[in-house]
């Protein structure tokens, strides 16, 4: 299936104002010539699935389990290499790279995920409550670093 192009891709709706100062999102709208046969974003449910799975496993065999048992600061930093990678693709204007570099960066959060003792549906519930607010008022009604205890730099 072809991918869609600007040409033929659907324009954007605009975003509706309210008077609050959040933001409504419109709909997103995916074409499914967009996917590729049986893509989904419920891929990344099933890989964390799979590194649960392997969390315990021959670490001499399985490279979830290798990077699990090295502990969650080794996780968290390859986590970081990973994202770095991702960005100089993205800076370089690398598409099919920045593709596969997302796939790993995705791959690595999700092994942290375990490693933090993360279910992915905990994201996915934290993503629905910050959906339609603006991101500059989501972000002023958190509270401070120092309320939540995070090492967090101001």
């Amino acid at each position: 299936m072809a991918k869609s192009t600007k040409k033929n891709a659907k324009p954007a709706a605009p975003r509706k104002r309210t008077g609050k100062a959040t933001l409504k999102a419109a709909p997103l709208r995916v074409d499914r010539a967009d996917f590729i046969a049986g893509a989904s974003p419920a891929v990344l449910d099933r890989l964390w699935t799979v590194v649960m799975q392997r969390r315990n496993a021959n670490p001499d065999l399985s490279h979830s389990a290798r990077l699990l048992s090295r502990g969650t600061a080794k996780v968290a930093q390859k986590f970081g290499e990973e994202a770095v990678e991702c960005l100089i693709e993205a800076v370089a204007g690398n598409r099919a790279a920045l593709i596969g570099e997302s796939a790993d960066v995705l791959y690595h959060l999700i092994v942290l995920w375990v490693a933090g003792g993360i279910e992915p549906v905990d994201v996915w519930a934290e993503l629905e409550r910050r959906e339609g607010v603006s991101g500059i008022v989501e972000k002023a009604s958190r509270p401070s670093a120092s309320v939540v205890g995070t090492r967090k730099i101001p």
